[in-house]
């Protein structure tokens, strides 16, 4: 029986009444929705319900129904609900987050409660960018590695990122041999034994960042695979979700710039004492690992993705040839 979410969301917003709105988005492999609620009286005139329900068999869009993806995804959740709990908090104006309100989990099914970024004076997205509005996500991923620097990831993921080895066997076994395939398990271990490590978002791409009305600030979402790592490993995500192949190989140092401009900013904002010639150095030259490891797992979960292109693939022959792999 479906436990009463009604019930949860009045108790925590102090409202008397709410109405549904429509959902606004499905989670993936039908793991339930997000949708909006509008609310008389209490904390806010609106807020956003995330609505968790773990089917009896899930139905993966890619065809990847397996225990352990069932598993991960589960994972995710419980992650995602601590990171609200526990640490979105920390987060200030300068890597934005939706406040949690409340969760619960109960059975099969969970909610977390959260405000409407919308409502906030972030409603804008965008499934691209052009290059000179790239700059607004990788000020928020400076902030939020820089807020984070050296954190241990108590109660997230220890590895963060949907796509890290571990977490994709099944991947790695069905990619056709390579010096790629062979070099992954190297590629890893050189992301996660880093010497500065902070914790990612994990899922950074465009379509989880909202924008404010002018385009000059962002707020981030979905954090189901926020944990430790690399700083790199975002960035090159986000960038090869908002910008095309021919900007990513033309403009690799202007927005590696931008980004390393603004973490160092960052870092004297939220009083970090780090070496960070050395910082830099070890995560400028992780870039192109970083982008080979999430090109690694491409190769295996859909090869015919529009990311695996001559750009990647030249990112991953550099990476293999200084490793010897080649």
């Amino acid at each position: 029986m479906s436990f009463d979410w009604e019930e949860f969301v009045l108790q925590q917003m102090g409202a008397a009444s709410l109405t549904k709105g429509a959902t606004l988005q499905t989670l993936w492999s039908g793991y339930g929705s997000l949708f909006r609620v509008e609310l008389d009286g209490g904390k806010a005139p609106t807020a956003i319900v995330k609505h968790i329900v773990l089917p009896e068999e899930s139905k993966h869009p890619r065809g990847w129904n397996t225990n352990l993806s069932h598993r991960r995804k589960e994972r995710s959740y419980e992650v995602e609900t601590s990171w609200y709990q526990s640490w979105s908090e920390r987060c200030d104006e300068a890597c934005r987050v939706p406040r949690c309100f409340g969760a619960i989990e109960q059975g099969q099914e969970r909610v977390i409660l959260l405000e409407d970024l919308d409502a906030a004076g972030f409603s804008g997205r965008s499934m691209s960018l052009s290059l000179s509005n790239v700059g607004v996500g990788l000020r928020w991923l400076a902030h939020f590695h820089a807020c984070f620097l050296n954190e241990s990831p108590e109660g997230l993921w220890p590895i963060g990122t949907y796509w890290h080895l571990d977490t994709r066997p099944d991947e790695w076994d069905v990619m056709e041999d390579s010096p790629l395939k062979d070099a992954a398990k190297n590629i890893d271990d050189i992301l996660n034994e880093c010497k500065f490590q902070t914790l990612v978002h994990g899922d950074a791409k465009v379509a989880n960042f909202c924008f404010s009305k002018d385009g000059d600030a962002v707020a981030a979402v979905d954090f189901q695979y926020v944990g430790g790592g690399c700083g790199m490993k975002d960035v090159v995500y986000y960038l090869g979700s908002c910008l095309d192949e021919e900007d990513c190989e033309q403009h690799e140092s202007h927005v590696l710039d931008c980004y390393f401009e603004a973490l160092e900013e960052a870092i004297e904002r939220y009083n970090k004492s780090v070496d960070w010639s050395a910082l830099e150095a070890e995560w400028r030259a992780l870039y192109a690992v970083a982008w080979t490891d999430f090109y690694r797992f491409l190769l295996g979960w859909m090869p015919g993705h529009w990311k695996v292109n001559e750009y990647s693939q030249s990112l991953a022959q550099r990476v293999l040839q200084a490793m010897g792999n080649v």
